[in-house]
């Protein structure tokens, strides 16, 4: 049997060595003395390969990845027909820098990015290589477009690091720390969580109040509404906890756009490409953006970036904005490949599997009943909350950590949002049993959590 045929096989975690294993400790060992120390490592996992939705570390050992390295690798590990690709374009030519010169594959994506986005009208598209920079496009556009330089962004949320999409980022005071005062004027109001709403309110009968304070409180006091040249948001808000905003929140935030000739920016660069079980969140909500950022899972795994945005934004002078690597052709490559493979039984796959990893959810969140706060998602986007008690919700960090460790220690992969979530955003090519062995460790985790953590 081939070693193709050998790991088809194991779908499975298996942890065969103590964690880190021996050669796993040389490689953090070696990674502490050389690697910047910025990075946020949770836990000591050192990969050698992956399939599917498994990883084998330096070690041997097999775990079960529900985290697909931070909603990237929307077609699995090595998916065969991503690898075919890949080769083929690397055989060709590997980069000839789209911003000076022509090829087909970049209007090709441009092509599929205007007809696969929501809005039914002309759009341009800018490529990059990281969501930083498409984030980092659209508010040239946005200031470009309107000749204005204010931005209303929401408290929790991520847009990167950058210092430009930093100054719109506001999800942990470390991300800030040290770096001075924001680059850009940017106002942040709380962004539309019923869980725990800034405002009191309950989403059956609110008055969509935090998307009216940008016109009740911020247009007459603070931010004149003709300086402001984008609303930025998430269409469920990433690192900030997969929180999943009501769709009245997104639909009046358009309202607002619109009579204020705002530009309205989504920022799909998590939730983008069938996360959601839909090709971009935003169109669970029937609200079409003027930009949508995208980036992580767009290309499998390769880095690479979209800016789509209505022409009529987009229209700026030669050399207003371009980028050496950003299109890159084995990208490319692989991102057209991937919009086949999410259109060809991936999205369907993400709902179904979407829908049986929330049903396992709730019965957990109901066998602990008094420490899981919410289970919300939207196909494999999911985050379960963790507090001390329902009743002062107090959000529960080091129980969350603990389960993270936990999970880890039995070969499956997870990684925290928010203050106390557990995110779950699996490669979208999981099964039934994956799904099952994912719900079977968690509770297991969950249990030996609560006799460390008190």
């Amino acid at each position: 049997m081939s070693a193709n045929a050998n790991k088809a096989q194991v779908k499975l975690p298996n942890i065969k060595t103590e964690l880190p294993g021996p050669k796993a400790k040389a490689v953090v060992e070696k990674d502490h003395r050389y690697v910047s120390p910025s990075y946020t490592r949770s836990y000591p996992l050192v990969i050698q390969r992956g399939w599917g939705a498994i990883i084998e570390d330096v070690d041997g050992n097999h775990f079960l990845d529900f985290n697909a390295g931070v909603a990237v690798l929307a077609t699995g590990h090595t998916h065969p027909e991503i690898v075919k690709v890949i080769a083929d374009q690397a055989a060709e030519f590997v980069h000839i820098a789209g911003a000076d010169f022509y090829y087909p594959q970049l209007a090709d994506l441009a092509e599929k990015l205007e007809n696969e986005t929501p809005g039914d009208f002309p759009k341009r598209v800018h490529f990059g290589n990281s969501g930083a920079e498409a984030v980092e496009t659209a508010l040239k556009v946005a200031a470009f477009a309107r000749r204005r330089q204010k931005y209303i962004a929401f408290f929790n949320s991520f847009h990167g690091r950058t210092f430009g999409a930093l100054s719109l980022t506001a999800s942990k005071s470390a991300q800030r720390l040290g770096f001075g005062r924001a680059a850009l004027d940017v106002t942040h109001i709380p962004y539309a969580n019923c869980l725990r709403c800034a405002y009191g309110k309950q989403p059956e009968t609110c008055n969509v109040e935090c998307a009216k304070v940008i016109e009740d409180r911020l247009f007459k006091t603070t931010v004149p509404a003709d300086e402001v040249a984008a609303i930025v948001v998430e269409p469920v808000q990433g690192e900030g906890g997969y929180v999943v905003p009501p769709s009245k929140f997104l639909k009046e935030l358009r309202r607002i756009a619109d009579e204020n000739n705002i530009v309205l920016v989504v920022d799909e660069v998590q939730s983008g490409m069938g996360r959601t079980g839909k090709l971009f969140a935003i169109e669970h909500h029937d609200v079409v953006p003027d930009v949508i950022c995208s980036a992580k899972g767009i290309a499998s795994g390769l880095p690479l970036s979209a800016t789509i945005a209505r022409a009529d934004l987009m229209n700026w002078h030669v050399g207003a904005h371009a980028s050496t690597f950003g299109g890159n052709p084995v990208a490319i490559a692989a991102s057209l490949k991937t919009f086949e493979l999410l259109n060809n039984g991936l999205l369907a796959n993400a709902n179904a599997m979407g829908q049986r990893m929330m049903d396992g959810l709730r019965k957990l969140q109901e066998k602990y009943s008094t420490i899981v706060a919410d289970v919300r998602g939207l196909g494999l986007m999911i985050g379960i909350e963790f507090v001390k008690d329902l009743t002062s919700m107090t959000p529960w960090a080091a129980l969350r950590n603990q389960i993270e460790t936990e999970c880890f220690n039995r070969g499956l992969i997870l990684l925290g949002a928010g203050e106390s979530t557990i995110r779950f955003s699996p490669p979208l090519v999981i099964d039934e049993e994956q799904v099952d062995c994912a719900l079977s460790i968690l509770d297991e985790a969950i249990a030996a959590s609560l006799k460390v953590v008190s």
